[in-house]
């Protein structure tokens, strides 16, 4: 039994990924919000506090390193999970300097999206 309700949102500027994200999420039961980019994301994440989101590195409007900082700067406690493809490593270091809590190489396990969330250890 789970004492929190399992609140994700999901930041990528692809519509696939979010979508077969969201669908993973929801399985696992969990209330799941999107946004398209960077701006959509802090506007989310202030209006319903996540307990995690999964951050697309590159996106347009603001980029995720840019969207990381401007939601730490918000609340230092956020769970941000960053989401890259290949060649995404130097920004990675970064991401994790700014505070993101980990990072998921594309394409990703259902297994690994389970952990990021904490359903399992």
């Amino acid at each position: 039994m789970e004492s929190l309700t399992c609140k994700v949102l999901i930041c990528d500027d692809s519509m696939l990924i979010r979508k077969k994200l969201r669908a993973t999420l929801e399985e696992m039961h969990c209330l799941v919000y999107e946004a398209k980019n960077g701006l959509e994301c802090v506007e989310l994440f202030k209006l319903h506090t996540p307990n995690t989101i999964f951050l697309d590195i590159v996106m347009p409007e603001l980029n995720g390193l840019e969207t990381l900082k401007q939601i730490k700067q918000y609340d230092k406690n956020a769970r941000v999970i960053m989401l890259s493809s290949a060649g995404t490593s130097p920004r990675l270091l970064e991401a994790l300097k700014h505070g993101a809590a980990d990072f998921i190489q594309k394409p990703y396990t259902n297994e690994q999206i389970a952990k990021a969330i904490g359903h399992i250890d």
